[in-house]
Parts: structure tokens; sequence; C-alpha cells
């Protein structure tokens, strides 16, 4: 297992969410798959399990052998090393030998993961989603069995400099083309949303066509004679004024 401290904070709360995300069930899928390639049978259960099965990295480089014979030409055997520090040393060198060979194999490099990600179980989801990867992409070479989804073959096309040049006078949506369509016919801004048919005002009487109090007309009202903004409030009556003189 891991001995890396786990953190505190917001440090650990990322862990446990990375953590959250493994999945038991890729794990049992990927397990199978590993079983019917005739690799070492994994007989743990879980995050921690899956770890030590996967992280010394034999696996890995003889899952790339039985994709692609001959595709990595030294395995680091880590139960015969006798020292702890050249045990790490030489898991690392493996899982990174299996990585290198991924992009080769066709893994883009973002659909991979990194050593830290296995060796230390910092994110064992993204080790998940890269074998599934690879699964995709053995699919697409025609191996079989394999997991995952297939990936799409090159659908490239070839447009002739004449049909490039028609493309240039055509204005794409993203221009703010509105393909001929107007807003004729349309009710004025804070009227009645028409959301039934215009014959059923001959049968209520109901017009439509007018805004009401509730859409904020003020029915020909103006703001003439008021004070200004800040000005004092007129509570009383002006002529009160006189009296006073």
């Amino acid at each position: 297992m891991a001995s890396r401290p786990k953190g505190y904070g917001l440090t650990a709360e990322l862990a446990d969410k990375t953590r959250a995300a493994y999945s038991e069930k890729d794990e049992q899928e990927i397990c199978e798959w590993f079983s019917s390639l005739g690799l070492q049978q994994f007989t743990g259960k879980g995050h921690d399990d899956f770890q030590e099965y996967l992280k010394d990295g034999m696996v890995l480089c003889n899952l790339a052998l039985k994709l692609e014979p001959g595709s990595i030409r030294k395995i680091n055997d880590i139960p015969s090393v006798k020292m702890a520090v050249f045990k790490n040393s030489k898991s690392n060198e493996n899982i990174g030998n299996f990585l290198q060979w991924m992009e080769r194999y066709g893994v883009p490099t973002s659909n991979t993961f990194q050593t830290v990600d296995l060796f230390d179980g910092s994110n064992l989801a993204a080790v998940q989603r890269a074998i599934f990867n690879l699964g995709g992409v053995a699919k697409k070479k025609g191996f079989s069995p394999a997991i995952g989804v297939k990936v799409a073959d090159q659908n490239k096309r070839n447009f002739s400099e004449e049909q490039l040049r028609a493309g240039q006078n055509i204005i794409s949506k993203q221009m703010g083309n509105n393909q001929g369509a107007s807003q004729a016919g349309m009710t004025g801004y804070g009227t009645g949303r028409q959301i039934i048919d215009q014959t059923s005002k001959n049968s209520t009487g109901v017009d439509y066509s007018h805004s009401s109090l509730q859409m904020g007309s003020n029915k020909g009202a103006s703001q003439a004679g008021m004070t200004g903004y800040g000005a004092t409030r007129q509570i009383i009556d002006k002529t009160s004024e006189e009296s006073r003189k």
C-alpha cells in the first residue's frame, strides 16, 4: 500500500473525492479481461488490493506483450529484487515502459495516466480509464477479446479548391444567420404571450393585443411636475406657506 501522507484540509478532501471515483465494477471487468488473456489472477477486492495488483508494473507490461508481442524488451522481475529502494525504482521503470508503449500503440497521452497515479495510488480511477481506452484501441486494431469502446476510424474529408472557395460565401449560423426569418407578425414588447388561438378572442371578447397593468402599463401617466431625484418630499399643501406669511 502507498505510504504517502494523506494530508489535511482541502488536500484531504480532493484525495477523498478522487478515491471515490474508483469503480469496483470497472475493476471486475478489467480483471476478467486480464484473466481471459492468461495474465496473473487478481485475488483481492477493492481500491488498495487493485493497486497492489498493478503497482509493480509487471501485469501491465505482460498485457502489452499480449496485445503486441515483442513490444517491451525487458520486464523487471520485482519479487527477485531484494532491496526495497530498488524495488520502487524498478516498479516505476516497468510502469514508465508501459506508458511509453501505450503512446506508441495509439493511445493519446491525455487518455493515459501518470506513474504516481498507480504507484502511490493517488488516482486509480485514471488507471482504470486508461485501461479501457487501451482496450478501445485494441478493438480498432482487430484484437479480441478486448474491453472498452472501439475507437472510431478516421474519416478525413478532401475538398477541392473550388468547393473551399464556395464555402467562403456561406454565412454560418455562428455568425448570426437567421436563414431569412423575420419578426413580422409578432406582438409588441410587453404584450400578452400568445399561447392560445387568436380566433378565441372572438368568442371570449378578450383583447390580447394591449398591455395590461400587470405588464407595467402606466395608462398614459407621466412624471411631469415631480421634484428632482433626492429633493425634499412634498407631504404638505404648498398653499399653507401663504397663510404663514
